[in-house]
């Protein structure tokens, strides 16, 4: 090896080196072929067996090569130690010698005796041999120089003997074509050493990116396990919070105190809004996020999504309808729990914005699509910020003074929905008349599958529900807080923490019409196995899990197998509906026995 090459490559790179040129299996065949041909074509011309012996060592010769190249390669192959390097070059280098001196040796055994023909034949094969090894020798410079000294030392020395009436033409030809072998050697070893510390540099390239790769795993792996833990942990109080505060609004009679609980009631509104947002998009970034497209209707995902905020719009002196066709059906293919997070989002980013008309949710067909859109009267947005209303934390200056809340996750959410549905997105804005914000979504024909709880109609909202509930949570305060807002709107409710408290219930004569399950509990069981158990032991109840899980198994289990699965913090609207559907419907069935 060159000294640069030492100075450039590392141990592992000169290892390399060496290999290739230890790599060259054809030497073997060369040093057994080559010297039997000549040796014949001597006997030929000659009638002499003077090169025969010489065929014979060159025999014995390859064997040694191939034994010495088999050791040199897996000394490369190992671990790189330089003080075995080092012994692995001198041992090529005299190697390298060696195989010279034989190569060149029918010439000292042919000195004087041979013709010109012969001469000739013997001098060109010597010349192919050089630059043929110059393509795996040139690895190693030294072991090059070796080999090249070792045949033509001996070559051009003899060629006055070998070619008496033409040395003088010869022997500068010969000479210059040395030359030109060690030119040619010299720069193959650079190419070769380019080439390695090339190889040299892309290994090292792709170590930092597994590096950077698993760093950047491990990174989404303790996010993905802070979110699970924040998910869960704080929902838990944000839900009892809301459930205190609906009750707390249902039984107060101090008219003073109305437009402060309805800012209550609104702060938590956003307040739960703003935190799905943060999760939602954290889960859907992450990839955790599975989409289910189904047949769906959109009309009753649409009411249901007006219900949600119908309370809040009339708070604030705004409008809000619903526009569905008349003559027709629009069904979509879509996952519902997607679909229904965008259009949370687009609404309530369409009620914080307005301060006075209201806000329009609508369907039309579109082509071969159906189009959703929210229209508000509101702010706009201004053409400087267009391109970037649908970037995660961005908010615009008029957003700011509009509303002070938020961090601009809600339309972020809705772009990484719409994707993931297949459909798009898209909006017009005038600033200062209002915005058009849209999801299209491709069209289908056939039954669809509708909410799986019927939402009540503006005006037709009940405080009163009664009932039987039982309720699973191994929280003291949501515990808390679910006695406070059932017994306000008149349930007979049940609480448990454990597996064992809910059957002895049970046990005790308890029919609920109603079960709610908590997944984590601390006891270590499963909600969802434990709400199957209630289920089987109840059979006309209906039952739903409700949790602040972010991301658990057990959970999907539950939507596959087509359970109801409410996320904390649950909206108290929401909540009613689906108990006043499943109480009415469990009275009106008559019970069995």
């Amino acid at each position: 090896m060159s000294a640069r090459a030492h100075v450039e490559l590392s141990l592992a790179g000169q290892a390399r080196l060496v290999a290739v040129a230890s790599g060259r299996a054809s030497a073997e065949l060369s040093a057994v072929l080559i010297p039997a041909c000549l040796a014949w074509l001597y006997q030929r011309i000659h009638h002499s067996h003077a090169l025969v012996p010489w065929a014979c060592g060159m025999v014995a010769f390859a064997l040694l090569l191939q034994r010495v190249r088999k050791r040199v390669q897996r000394t490369a192959r190992e671990a790189p130690n330089a003080r075995a390097l080092s012994e692995r070059v001198l041992l090529g280098c005299a190697i390298s010698l060696l195989a010279g001196l034989l190569w060149a040796a029918p010439i000292l055994l042919t000195l004087g005796h041979g013709d010109f023909q012969f001469s000739m034949i013997l001098y060109c094969t010597l010349q192919g041999i050089s630059a043929a090894s110059a393509v795996y020798l040139s690895a190693v410079l030294a072991a090059y120089y070796a080999f090249l000294g070792g045949i033509w030392v001996v070559a051009l020395t003899g060629i006055p003997w070998m070619f008496p009436g033409n040395w003088v033409i010869l022997l500068p030809l010969f000479t210059l074509f040395c030359f030109v072998l060690i030119g040619h050697g010299r720069a193959l070893n650079r190419f070769v050493v380019r080439q390695v510390q090339l190889e040299e540099g892309s290994q090292q390239l792709a170590e930092q990116f597994r590096g950077a790769k698993e760093e950047a795993e491990d990174a989404l792996r303790q996010k993905e396990l802070f979110l699970t833990t924040a998910s869960h942990d704080l929902r838990q109080p944000a839900n009892a919070m809301s459930m205190l505060v609906e009750a707390i609004s249902l039984r107060n009679r101090d008219t003073t105190l109305v437009p402060l609980l309805a800012d209550l009631r609104q702060g938590m509104t956003s307040l739960n809004l703003m935190f799905n947002s943060l999760l939602d998009l954290s889960r859907l970034e992450s990839g955790a996020q599975s989409v289910s497209n189904v047949p769906l209707a959109l009309a009753p995902l649409l009411r249901e999504v007006a219900t949600l905020f119908r309370e809040q719009a009339a708070l604030r002196g705004l409008a809000l309808r619903v526009y569905t066709p008349r003559n027709t059906i629009a069904y979509v293919l879509a996952d519902a729990a997607l679909l229904r997070q965008a259009l949370v989002n687009l609404v309530h980013n369409a009620l914080r914005y307005t301060e006075h008309g209201g806000i329009l949710i609508g369907v039309r067909r579109h082509g071969e699509a159906w189009q959703v859109d929210v229209v508000d009267t509101g702010v706009g947005v201004a053409t400087k910020d267009e391109p970037h209303i649908h970037a995660p934390y961005f908010r615009s200056d008029q957003a700011w003074r509009a509303d002070s809340a938020g961090h601009g996750l809600g339309l972020a959410v809705v772009a990484r929905s719409a994707r993931l549905l297949g459909g798009q997105h898209g909006f017009r804005s005038r600033r200062g008349h209002g915005s058009r914000f849209w999801l299209r979504l491709p069209a289908i024909t056939g039954e669809g599958v509708e909410c799986p709880y019927p939402i009540p109609p503006r005006g037709e909202r009940t405080t009163f529900l009664g009932g039987r509930c039982l309720v699973l949570d191994d929280d003291f305060h949501v515990l808390s807080a679910w006695s406070a807002l059932l017994s306000q709107w008149g349930v007979d409710a049940r609480f448990a923490r454990t597996g064992a408290e809910a059957l002895a219930t049970l046990d005790l004569g308890f029919e609920p019409q109603a079960i709610l399950c908590d997944q984590r509990l601390r006891s270590g069981e499963s909600g969802f196995d434990l709400l199957r158990v209630l289920l089987e032991r109840c059979p006309s109840a209906s039952g739903a899990m409700v949790s602040g899980e972010f991301q658990s198994p057990e959970l999907h289990d539950a939507e596959a197998e087509g359970y109801l699965v409410l996320r904390k913090p649950v909206n108290p609207e929401t909540l009613q509906a689906v108990l006043g559907h499943w109480l009415r419907a469990s009275e009106s069935t008559p019970r069995p026995g």
